[in-house]
């Protein structure tokens, strides 16, 4: 829960939504056999998006963390480099996110398939 909080939450809590989203979908496509290429295309682009979201929450991050660098005189490394793993969460969960909705479209597209 802690990493949420940790990779902001506007970031972190908007792509759990898209998570949540991707798995909702893959369900209504399988329950709804007219509804599977619907949901495929909703998969892949929500997926998409969710990627690049991630990446543009830990742009944002990096350069307000650089802001705050900049400003000090001297900074230590452990104090730097657990700024940079903080900032890759949301790279991360975003990756997450866009591997789960491929996997539901790459079933989809498989069941598909004459």
């Amino acid at each position: 829960m802690h990493l949420l909080n940790d990779g902001g939450p506007f970031f972190m809590y908007s792509l759990l939504a898209m998570l949540f989203a991707c798995i909702g979908l893959f369900i209504y496509g399988t329950m709804k056999a007219e509804k599977k290429l619907k949901a495929k295309e909703m998969l892949i682009s929500l997926g998409l998006f969710a990627l690049v979201f991630g990446f543009l929450g830990q742009v944002l991050g990096l350069i307000s963390a650089f802001d705050s660098l900049e400003t000090l005189n001297s900074i230590s490394p452990e104090i730097l480099a657990g700024g940079l793993k903080i900032s890759f969460l949301n790279s991360a969960f975003g990756a997450v996110v866009f591997l789960v909705s491929r996997l539901g479209a790459m079933i989809f597209i498989w069941q598909l398939k004459p």
